[in-house]
């Protein structure tokens, strides 16, 4: 099975995530998303897998959030749309395989995620 972190070397949460796939001898790929941006097709099949809304993944504690859309009222395709254009918006770590995927925030749900697959 093909594992596939979307991760920012930046975030600790982040790299705890890749450090227990590395522990688990886990085979994966690494998308800094931050430097390799997501395209509306790859962040909603992304979504799908995580069966998470984009306002459910929405980083609202990030300073371009409070400063420039915290006071709009945006629809889900909205959101979708500000993602690609501010990924820093995007709750991270995210993990997925071909058909299922987790929001491994806390790290107790990517633990769960790799021993149900």
């Amino acid at each position: 099975m093909k594992y596939t972190i979307y991760h920012n070397p930046r975030c600790r949460k982040s790299r705890e995530a890749l450090n227990l796939l590395e522990e688990k001898d886990i085979k994966f790929e690494v998308v800094k998303y931050l430097e390799q941006n997501f395209d509306k097709q790859t962040l909603l099949k992304v979504l799908e897998l995580i069966g998470k809304k984009p306002s459910e993944i929405l980083r609202k504690n990030e300073a371009i959030w409070k400063h420039q859309f915290s006071d709009k009222k945006l629809d889900e395709d909205q959101i979708v749309e500000l993602m690609i254009s501010n990924p820093k918006l995007i709750e991270r770590p995210i993990v997925t395989t071909e058909n299922l995927g987790v929001l491994a925030r806390p790290i107790e749900n990517l633990i769960d995620f790799i021993d149900k697959n």
